[in-house]
């Protein structure tokens, strides 16, 4: 699924790309209303999202936003004793840094690129004087925070109720739904911190769907082969937030490339 990575459009003469709202595949910024992403538009600064870059560290006053293009951003949730787990994933369906539409200054969460692509940066001083400027705006990305809100708390569900082969189907779908191909590009010392599971447990789960043919796995990356196969594994632990997504903002995040 992420195979090669298309770079951002180039800035010229020392002045930013303008993008284009048909052009880009970011769910939100299609979204929006002509009107309102030219509030949006003259900020908008296209960044590299490299494999680990954090765009926003936890309890740290953040000065952007990301509206990502390609690539996957991991929302990570840190106890005081340093324990990870991954509470949800933004992909070209939404933004990373939405605390700042709920008028705080600073995230609870980290937020970690998982898999390297590309991104609108927007400052966060720009964005709060557009939202202010259009109270549509901020309803529409406040709509996007409750699409966010329902990943989470279906990600709290998967973790607490399901069982392991549940939750990691659920998680490939999930990674799928955002990257363009079938190659997701992930190890197990990462997959086994995000679904919060010690190492023996996770490579089980992945022999399992790898023996049903459903995946294949390769050093670094993991091959989706039976898509359908892995709908019906997830069962009821995935589809809560898409449905939400496309009740409120567009199709869902799978459906989101043309």
């Amino acid at each position: 699924m992420m195979g090669t990575c298309s770079l951002p459009p180039p800035e010229q003469d020392g002045s930013v790309f303008q993008p284009l709202q048909d052009a880009s595949k970011n769910g939100l910024l299609r979204t929006l209303s002509s009107a309102d992403f030219s509030l949006l538009q003259p900020h908008l600064h296209s960044v590299l999202l490299s494999v680990g870059n954090v765009l926003i560290a936890a309890d740290t006053p953040f000065p952007q936003v990301y509206f990502v293009e390609q690539g996957i951003v991991s929302c990570i949730a840190q106890a005081s004793d340093g324990e990870q787990i991954e509470i949800g994933l933004v992909g070209q369906e939404g933004m990373v840094g939405t605390a700042v539409l709920l008028d705080v200054d600073r995230a609870s969460n980290e937020a970690r690129v998982q898999a390297a692509g590309w991104a609108w940066s927007l400052r966060t001083d720009a964005l709060r004087i557009a939202i202010r400027q259009s109270p549509k705006l901020h309803n529409t990305l406040l709509r996007y925070v409750q699409t966010f809100n329902t990943q989470v708390a279906g990600t709290a569900l998967a973790n607490g109720r399901y069982k392991l082969d549940q939750r990691l189907a659920r998680w490939l779908l999930m990674c799928h739904d955002r990257v363009e191909g079938d190659d997701l590009p992930t190890t197990h010392r990462f997959l086994s911190m995000m679904l919060g599971v010690n190492r023996p447990g996770l490579t089980s789960a992945v022999a399992h769907l790898e023996r049903a043919g459903v995946i294949e796995t390769k050093r670094g990356t993991i091959t989706i082969r039976d898509h359908s196969a892995l709908l019906v594994m997830a069962g009821a632990a995935y589809g809560l937030a898409e449905a939400e997504y496309r009740r409120l903002i567009a199709k869902a995040p799978g459906e989101l490339v043309d």
